[in-house]
């Protein structure tokens, strides 16, 4: 059955029978608890959950409820999923059957880890490779291009020639600024 095009999880859910309006409330309910501030929205037609990036999906049919953590959510959870007809990003749920609740919230908390996990790294990184933090790509990358690799090198510059850089804007200047008064130091006069 071809679903409507709908923009909330509570107009998804509405397009169905009661019964089924139930079972979806009550899996909803279960990945709210287990994600309480990951933003719910409808991705790829269906009811999402979302922080630092999807983390799981879920969605009505006739005979079953399909429940959707991605890749890696299915492969750690193998040995408990095995009843069930799983694919490689997908599970379903008969809806004949009561639901499991339990799995449905360990998998949502995988997921959730996974993700925080993912974006812990990813800002660590980017802190960690931003001579001054918050800086945009480019005018990191003109930085690096120019040979700048530390504050100290930066302040042998002046503003002027640093706006001469490829990539680097104006905006640039201030998050400069901060970042040598920190230390010290200030851009060449």
């Amino acid at each position: 059955m071809e679903r409507p095009n709908v923009s909330t999880i509570d107009a998804y859910i509405a397009t169905f029978p009661t019964k089924v309006q139930k079972i979806l409330q009550q899996v909803r309910t279960t990945i709210k608890k287990a994600a309480p501030t990951a933003e719910e929205k409808i991705s790829y037609g269906i009811p999402t959950f979302a922080l630092h990036g999807n983390l799981v999906h879920f969605a009505g049919y006739e005979h079953h409820i399909g429940f959707y953590p991605t890749s890696s959510g299915i492969k750690h959870f193998e040995q408990e999923l095995s009843p069930y007809k799983t694919s490689k990003g997908a599970v379903q749920f008969p809806i004949d059957a009561p639901m499991p609740l339990d799995i449905i919230t360990r998998i949502t908390v995988f997921r959730l880890k996974e993700n925080e996990e993912k974006a812990g790294a990813k800002a660590k990184k980017t802190n960690n490779d931003s001579l001054v933090p918050g800086l945009s790509a480019p005018a990191s990358r003109a930085l690096a291009g120019a040979g700048i690799t530390t504050l100290k090198q930066l302040a042998g510059y002046t503003e002027q020639d640093i706006l001469q850089l490829h990539g680097m804007g104006k905006s640039s200047l201030p998050k400069m600024r901060e970042a040598l008064a920190k230390k010290g130091l200030s851009f060449n006069s």
